[in-house]
């Protein structure tokens, strides 16, 4: 009976002990409380203002583009070019790029490592223990009739042990803030990557497309060309010219044709390019075949205040995550300085046969208390070095804002530009193919100099080409405004990540 009561005073104190720990005690969390930086003061992101509107050309991508503010990017920004092939490829590649698994799979470390340290720190420690020991004995005092003079004894042994570090200095919660701040930190990270990855994707459709453009271009000079000669050479029958002005029209043809391999090998690369975006070997791929008149060019650009980029660009709010950690750490390296008090207790009960007929119970509460004395400057180091890093993070988050804002001013220019410099091509062309069937028809009749000829031919596949590249670069910054601006994550359903942590 008095072990019973014995081993029922020892559950209650190891449960009293348990009840007690059942929540962190909360003391005062030492070190600087994180707040969001300042947003960006300044109210347009060039120097010179934009205009609301871009000018127009009379060709095929070549319509005005309005910038339009205090709206939202959608998340799937993408299918404002309103090209299903190109949707298609991009969400293949959100789906099986492995380096969007790799963040992901980061973003699921991080929520768990954080899981982990609350678990640690939040709840107290209690583990469980048993043991059987057998121990030969030969010893007269404890001889009996029953026990021969040489026996065994068995020591069988079962404990719980219950500790729990008190957290009232708020080291557990500052440790467990930069852990917070570094799953945000994936989680940004994550969304960039997202981000990048849709822009690389687009881009390279779009470099696809020019070339596709490029090289049709030059195949329809070289038609143009090859029918040339076939007057020239008839011309020389006759013998209205000489040969020479047949062996110049077939370098000119062989000129033309010579710029042919390398936009092909360049198209190449771009669709190896692309098949690895969409996390496949180039060769096991199946990909369209894109022209740049199967793109929409948006009519409308969402613009956003500079003071809102930095609450949309992903790699802005993950700089920021990573100033918080940075925050979080000099909590902790100012928490080492102060005393931990860790509560802990042991309870079980201890048979021994055949000695004992019974249980003996036992119990077991202690604290202790660590204060810091003498480290030989290791503190106070630490300290430094974490107000360094946190200084290193400021001065990093300050760049990435920087850096965000340039990447905006550069494109609006470029848009502006762009749309400038498709309406000059346009024209250019459009004299080029006018000028250029004028002199043919005047080299026919003898009126103009095959030079004359061969310098028409060589502006109108310039013309050709340069106006080409200037649609397809209205293509490709109208997507690097869409990146630049964050590419429109915030507005999305859902987000993907990994599970959240138990």
């Amino acid at each position: 009976m008095r072990e019973r009561i014995r081993c029922l005073r020892c559950r209650s104190a190891l449960a009293a002990l348990v009840l007690s720990l059942g929540g962190p005690v909360v003391g005062c969390a030492v070190g600087p409380n994180f707040h969001p930086p300042e947003a960006p003061t300044v109210q347009r992101y060039p120097a010179s203002p934009v205009p609301d509107e871009t000018v127009s050309a009379d060709v095929p991508a070549g319509q005005a583009q309005r910038f339009v503010g205090a709206r939202d990017i959608p998340a799937e920004w993408w299918t404002l070019f309103q090209c299903p092939a190109l949707d298609a490829l991009v969400r293949q590649a959100l789906r099986d790029s492995p380096r969007l698994a790799q963040a992901q799979a980061k973003l699921v470390r991080a929520e768990q490592e954080l899981g982990a340290r609350r678990g640690a720190t939040k709840y107290p420690k209690i583990d469980a223990g048993a043991a059987i020991n057998s121990v030969g004995v030969q010893s007269e005092a404890i001889k009996s009739k029953t026990l021969s003079a040489d026996f065994p004894i068995t020591l069988s042994m079962a404990t719980v042990s219950v500790s729990y570090t008190l957290d009232l200095f708020g080291r557990n919660r500052r440790e467990l803030e930069g852990l917070r701040a570094a799953v945000d930190y994936e989680r940004f990270e994550l969304e960039s990557v997202r981000l990048m990855l849709a822009g690389n994707v687009v881009t390279a459709a779009i470099e696809e497309a020019s070339l596709r453009g490029q090289i049709q271009a030059i195949e329809e000079a070289v038609t143009l060309q090859t029918r040339q000669l076939e007057i020239v050479e008839r011309l020389e029958q006759l013998g209205a010219v000489a040969r020479l002005d047949v062996v110049t029209q077939q370098g000119e043809l062989t000129d033309t044709r010579a710029a042919l391999p390398g936009l092909r090998t360049r198209l190449a690369r771009a669709r190896h390019r692309l098949a690895v975006y969409l996390g496949q070997p180039p060769a096991a791929v199946e990909l369209p075949e894109l022209r740049l008149a199967d793109l929409r060019l948006p009519a409308e650009l969402p613009l956003s205040l500079p003071s809102d980029l930095a609450r949309q660009r992903p790699d802005i709010r993950a700089a920021e995550a990573l100033l918080h950690e940075a925050s979080a750490r000099v909590g902790v390296a100012t928490a080492n300085f102060y005393p931990r008090i860790t509560l802990s207790g042991t309870g079980g009960a201890v048979a021994v046969t055949p000695l004992l007929s019974g249980t003996a119970a036992f119990a077991l509460l202690a604290a202790s208390l660590a204060q810091p004395l003498f480290h030989g400057g290791e503190l106070k180091a630490e300290k430094r070095s974490a107000l360094a890093a946190f200084d290193q993070a400021g001065a990093a988050y300050r760049e990435v804002v920087l850096s965000g804002l340039q990447d905006v001013a550069d494109t609006l220019v470029a848009l502006d530009g762009d749309a400038r410099t498709l309406r000059e091509r346009a024209e250019a062309a459009t004299l080029a193919k006018t000028a250029y069937d004028i002199t043919s028809t005047r080299y026919e009749a003898g009126g103009v100099s095959l030079l004359a000829l061969l310098e028409a031919q060589r502006r109108q596949v310039t013309a050709s080409v340069e106006e080409t590249r200037a649609i397809s670069d209205r293509f490709a910054d109208s997507a690097a405004l869409f990146q630049a601006l964050g590419g429109g994550w915030w507005t999305a359903e859902t987000t993907p990540r990994g599970p959240a942590p138990h």
